[in-house]
């Protein structure tokens, strides 16, 4: 199903829903620090207010102990009130310890071991010495209990403190964890979103190659964003258009051809009839215009064979019949099939390179194409020169390719023609060695001048086969490489 976001709007997508993951995951830890940072801040409060209320009990105590020893001595009721407000002082300082649970049950000891005191101030029952001991000995009491409140204070709160830590570094690993998880959830997100997101974009681009390949036939379908799909069908108009525009070229090509052929070989005919005298004996000037017509007549049909020759071959090389082919045997038996041509000259013709490459592809079309390179060879090779094939992969681990490159001795590609070796009818300067007689006389059957199409049809038919063709520059001759790739599909 074809989405209606586009692609703009879908990597847009992407990313807010990245960063609200990671937001989320940020906002969580840090909700989860700001509370444990509001347990520490309390707790340190708390800390601080009983250990000023420990502190002040231990003082007030003094002051009830000094008190009460004196009421004993001088029974003076304005000592006793000094007894009484250090009393009711720690009273109130007694208050926090009285609420927090680890010292609650020694604050209500504290306060009974007060209320006994005071009862034996009150108490004239008993001597002056016998109440000045048993008020020492509560105050003893009372000393124990204030140093236990003190302990236990102490203990609690790094007790609480301990606590606070480990929550702290629960919370720092949790948080961690998080993040990990949020880093690589966001990461496997991003790794889908892009595959998917960028699987139209490779289809696009696949698209485009075929279409600059001639592969007209493969349909364009871009399933993808609204306005990747847009392109898709867009460049599938363009293949449908660029398809009918090749055929009426097809179609002109071989309407134009065939009307030219009919008046061509008329025209061949009656000039052969007047070079044979069938309308009169000629006269030395008209001879040499007859066979001028005749060189003439010759060229132009040459050149309307090739022209249909050549639509041919460029209209089949897109109908391969692809199959595992052992390239290096392949290479043999083109070299093999123009045996008498080389030999003819002298040639030395080897293949070298790795004898069991195999690869899919239409052995017919590709034969053709190694059949016009060698060819080629042949005609600019000088007599006894020598043609070398080679067979092997190249390229990068992900980028490989299988190569296919002969050399020859020949006078080379001049660099003026390089841009153009490949254009169909065109013809370099560079012409092919004549062949000699032992004695050195040149003969009668040295290689006309070539037609042009040989090297447009070998392009063709690699291009069909998703390759390359390349003219190799320093190579001493001419040097012609075709590259195949090595992940090359059947058909």
């Amino acid at each position: 199903m074809t989405l209606r976001a586009s692609f703009r709007q879908l990597l847009l997508l992407a990313f807010v829903l990245m960063a609200l993951l990671l937001g989320a995951v940020s906002l969580s830890g840090l909700q989860a620090l700001q509370g444990l940072l509001a347990q520490s801040r309390e707790a340190g409060q708390q800390s601080v207010q009983l250990n000023l209320s420990t502190r002040g009990l231990a003082e007030r105590s003094t002051d009830m102990e000094r008190a009460a020893r004196q009421y004993l001595v001088l029974g003076d009721d304005t000592v006793r009130q000094r007894f009484d407000d250090a009393a009711n002082q720690a009273q109130a300082l007694l208050l926090p310890l009285g609420q927090y649970p680890p010292t609650a049950a020694l604050a209500q000891q504290w306060l009974a071991s007060v209320v006994r005191v005071r009862s034996q101030l009150a108490d004239g029952r008993l001597p002056r010495a016998a109440r000045g001991e048993a008020v020492a000995a509560e105050f003893r009491t009372l000393d124990g209990i204030s140093r236990g409140l003190t302990l236990q204070v102490q203990q609690s709160l790094a007790e609480h403190n301990q606590q606070v830590q480990d929550a702290l570094e629960t919370q720092r690993n949790r948080q961690v964890q998080q993040v990990l998880v949020a880093i690589v959830a966001a990461a496997m997100a991003a790794l889908a979103f892009g595959l998917w997101l960028t699987q139209p974009l490779r289809r696009l681009g696949r698209a485009i190659v075929a279409l600059g390949e001639g592969r007209l036939n493969e349909p364009v379908d871009i399933r993808g964003p609204s306005d990747l799909a847009s392109l898709g069908r867009q460049l599938d108009w363009l293949r449908l258009r660029l398809t009918e525009l090749d055929e009426d070229k097809a179609r002109f090509l071989r309407h134009t051809s065939h009307e030219l052929k009919t008046p061509l070989a008329a025209l061949r005919e009656g000039v052969a009839l007047l070079g044979e005298g069938v309308g009169g004996t000629l006269g030395t000037e008209q001879a040499e215009i007859v066979g001028i017509l005749q060189h003439n007549t010759g060229v132009l049909q040459q050149q309307i064979e090739d022209l249909l020759r050549y639509n041919a071959a460029a209209f089949d090389a897109r109908q391969l019949q692809r199959r595992p082919t052992v390239l290096h045997s392949l290479v043999e038996e083109v070299v093999q099939a123009q045996r008498l041509s080389w030999q003819a000259r002298g040639l030395t013709v080897v293949v070298e390179g790795d004898a069991t490459l195999s690869h899919p592809v239409d052995p017919e079309r590709l034969g053709m194409a190694l059949g016009n390179l060698l060819s080629n060879a042949i005609r600019f090779s000088p007599v006894g020169g020598r043609i070398r094939w080679w067979v092997g992969l190249l390229g990068s681990t992900e980028d490989r390719y299988i190569a296919l490159q002969i050399n020859d001795d020949g006078p080379g590609i001049a660099a003026a023609d390089r841009d153009h070796i490949f254009d169909p009818f065109y013809r370099g300067g560079t012409q092919p060695p004549p062949l000699r007689t032992p004695t050195g006389t040149p003969t009668r059957t040295d290689p006309p001048r070539g037609s042009g199409i040989g090297l447009a049809i070998v392009r063709e038919q690699v291009a069909a086969h998703g390759g390359r063709v390349q003219l190799m520059a320093d190579a001493g001759g001419a040097c012609f490489r075709l590259l195949l790739p090595l992940d090359a599909p059947y058909a």
